[in-house]
């Protein structure tokens, strides 16, 4: 249920195209990969904007946000080279509009088949019939695995009693290490 804000023009709060370019610039220096194209920035700014339609919290808090991103701007915040956009999101990172649009983008951005083919992920394999058949090794950026053979005994060496048995100078064992045991309880498990 979407509450009316306080004031009724805020209710009819309408995010404009230069509101969703700024939206764009936002997402692309607060997610920065080079290799991404545009088109994944701008459908998760569309799915943001889409979600902020259906709820007036948070259409009036993108709203603010975006309002106060160019103030803190100084002007269009899409103007900003990287190192001073990157400053100003910082200084707005504890807020609510950033808050959602953080949110919404990691788990839009992630998800987008453009994204993925630019990451060399393949996609879910499971309506192919799982990864074991179809690319379980087709990793070709990791050396080939060593496979050498144990050839050392088939028994089991002792290398140490563990830590419930740590023998003392006269050879009884330690029970202060584990102080619910006792000496019987701690012959027990040495044998």
């Amino acid at each position: 249920m979407a509450f009316p804000a306080k004031y009724p023009q805020l209710n009819a709060t309408a995010l404009t195209d230069e509101a969703r370019g700024v939206l764009v610039r936002v997402i692309r220096v607060a997610f920065p990969h080079p290799s991404f194209p545009d088109a994944p920035y701008e459908r998760t700014a569309d799915t943001i904007l889409t979600e902020a339609e259906a709820s007036t919290w948070f259409r009036v808090a993108l709203t603010q946000g975006l309002l106060t991103l160019s103030h803190l701007a100084g002007g269009d915040f899409r103007e900003l080279d990287d190192e001073e956009a990157t400053a100003v999101l910082r200084r707005i990172e504890a807020t609510e509009f950033f808050g959602f649009v953080r949110r919404t983008t990691v788990l839009n951005l992630y998800d987008d088949a453009d994204v993925w083919e630019a990451l060399g992920y393949e996609g879910p394999s499971f309506d192919l019939g799982g990864y074991v058949d179809r690319g379980f090794a087709d990793l070709d950026w990791l050396p080939e695995p060593r496979i050498e053979s144990y050839e050392h005994p088939e028994e089991l060496v002792e290398v140490s009693r563990g830590p419930l048995a740590v023998p003392t100078a006269s050879g009884a064992p330690d029970t202060s290490t584990h102080p619910g045991r006792s000496d019987a309880t701690m012959a027990e498990v040495q044998r």
